[in-house]
């Protein structure tokens, strides 16, 4: 049984606030797949809580000095796993916020 499968709405609705706050701060995550998502600790009064882990593929796409975003780019290696990656990720295509959430979508899909 996947992970998402014991998912509720509020829990799915925070794993998009996550990215979000991650969008917000300059930053996409590229690697979204449900082994990268932890439930909090029940012992703890937690379970309700989600966490998104290993940040290792994550990167700017806004400059920090100017704010400007990332420019268009293909032929890009692919970042990422595979099974949950964007179309335009498989294609090349320099990843940015878009290709999170699809990736998160499709996480979700994976698991019905």
């Amino acid at each position: 049984m996947s992970l998402y499968s014991t998912y509720t709405v509020p829990q799915n609705s925070q794993l998009l606030h996550r990215l979000e706050h991650l969008h917000s701060r300059g930053f996409i995550y590229r690697d979204v797949k449900p082994e990268n998502c932890c439930v909090g600790r029940a012992s703890r009064g937690r379970a309700d809580l989600v966490h998104l882990v290993d940040f290792g593929l994550a990167k700017e796409y806004l400059d920090p000095d100017t704010g400007d975003h990332v420019p268009f780019a293909e032929g890009k290696c692919l970042a990422g796993t595979v099974r949950y990656m964007s179309i335009n990720a498989h294609r090349g295509i320099e990843q940015t916020r878009r290709d999170d959430l699809e990736a998160l979508g499709k996480s979700r899909q994976s698991s019905t």
